[in-house]
């Protein structure tokens, strides 16, 4: 029993027959073999399958809590109240303010969701990697939030935005040799690759340490003699307590990625563009 569960919790530490031998976690676990259609446009993978039960159970959960609203809410619309009025006053209305932040409300509390979900399936047995954790999802997010916040300045200061985003007000004109570059790579070249790079990697760090410590405790377990295997206690304990801590690390990974989006958005709106 005890091997099943730490074989759905650490699905990809299986025995090759080299006779007990350890083998850790490995970036292999990052590209699944193809499931559905090879050799097309269309593959499916694990991964992919990952991010269509997400986006199902998000909509099935929104579309059960949201049906039949009622002037005292029970639990499930209580719970989705909750979280849409946290992220709404924690992030949209914290960064953009009252009226910046219903334009763009609907986008920023979908992309909150949306990465909880898909972060969150890194600790659940038996799926045990987050739809997060592939680079392609990261670069779609951190894209998106990357157009919204040039729409924003462009729509907002048409034909200034990017003069004074490259140029700005105060700087002696010889001094912009050196600011323009770096306003130029700060702005419209850091921006969207630290949003990336902060949200896959925190990921992909999270599923190695999951799946080195239950991995570790089956090898411990079950090819190893006394004393050794109590040490498959301890390795089984700091998996239990790293899995906590990966719940917190999903939803707040989402959380910085929600408002450093919010925050670009505000500060191409800010009047000195």
């Amino acid at each position: 029993m005890l091997h099943h569960a730490l074989t759905l919790l650490a699905p990809f530490a299986t025995d090759d027959g080299s006779g007990g031998e350890f083998h850790g976690p490995s970036l292999d676990d990052f590209f699944p073999p193809v499931i559905f259609f090879e050799g097309t446009w269309f593959e499916i993978n694990r991964v992919i399958l990952i991010r269509f039960l997400v986006v199902a159970l998000l909509l099935l959960l929104f579309w059960l809590g949201t049906r039949r609203m009622k002037l005292i809410p029970g639990r499930g619309q209580s719970i989705l109240e909750f979280g849409y009025g946290f992220v709404r006053d924690q992030i949209v209305v914290g960064a953009l303010g009252e009226k910046d932040g219903k334009r763009f409300e609907p986008l920023l509390i979908t992309m909150f969701f949306f990465i909880v979900g898909m972060n969150i399936t890194g600790i659940i047995p038996g799926i045990n990697l987050a739809g997060s954790a592939t680079a392609g999802l990261p670069i779609v997010l951190a894209l998106v939030a990357y157009v919204v916040f040039m729409y924003a300045g462009i729509k907002k200061h048409p034909g200034a935005f990017f003069k004074n985003s490259l140029f700005p007000s105060g700087v002696p004109w010889p001094l912009y040799l050196i600011v323009t570059p770096i306003e130029f790579i700060s702005t419209f070249l850091l921006r969207p690759i630290t949003l990336f790079v902060r949200l896959l990697m925190n990921m992909v760090a999270g599923h190695m340490l999951l799946v080195l410590c239950f991995s570790a405790t089956q090898f411990f377990f079950f090819s190893t003699d006394l004393p050794f295997t109590l040490f498959g206690a301890g390795t089984l304990a700091f998996g239990f307590v790293f899995t906590l801590f990966e719940l917190l690390v999903a939803v707040l990974q989402a959380y910085v990625f929600t408002y450093l989006t919010a925050v670009y958005i505000q500060l191409a709106l800010a009047e000195e563009h």
